[in-house]
């Protein structure tokens, strides 16, 4: 069964790229343009991973990676958050499993991420057995 990320930013443009790179790795995407959308999304299907921007109307990125962190149905699911750095994000935030950054090459990056993320997931399945 093919994963499953949520891309969730409120730019089209950024959207469409990221959920492009996903599904030619493989991913069925499903994309939301805030986090209330996103949230709702939820409901119905469980991702393998979440891309979020940080800033968005109606709910942003940080709010919804609290409301994915504190249900236990989604809290596990690894979290990369998409920012700006003229946005004045704080890299503070540890509940995401990495940073990407929209003015520096996304796809590099996001192959990095997925690749770190894929190692730990290798080492959680070894350790398991």
């Amino acid at each position: 069964m093919p994963r499953v990320a949520l891309v969730v930013d409120d730019s089209m443009l950024m959207r469409y790229t990221v959920c492009r790179f996903l599904e030619e790795r493989g991913y069925t995407v499903e994309s939301a343009t805030n986090g209330a959308e996103a949230l709702e999304l939820l409901t119905r299907r469980q991702p393998d991973l979440i891309v979020t921007d940080i800033q968005m109307p109606k709910m942003s990125g940080s709010e919804l990676i609290s409301a994915v962190k504190a249900n236990p149905e989604t809290a596990a699911v690894p979290v990369i958050i998409v920012a700006a750095r003229s946005s004045g994000f704080n890299e503070s935030e540890k509940r995401a499993s990495f940073t990407i950054y929209k003015d520096i090459d996304i796809e590099e990056q996001l192959t990095k991420a997925l690749a770190a993320l894929s190692r730990k997931a290798r080492r959680g399945k070894a350790a398991g057995k």
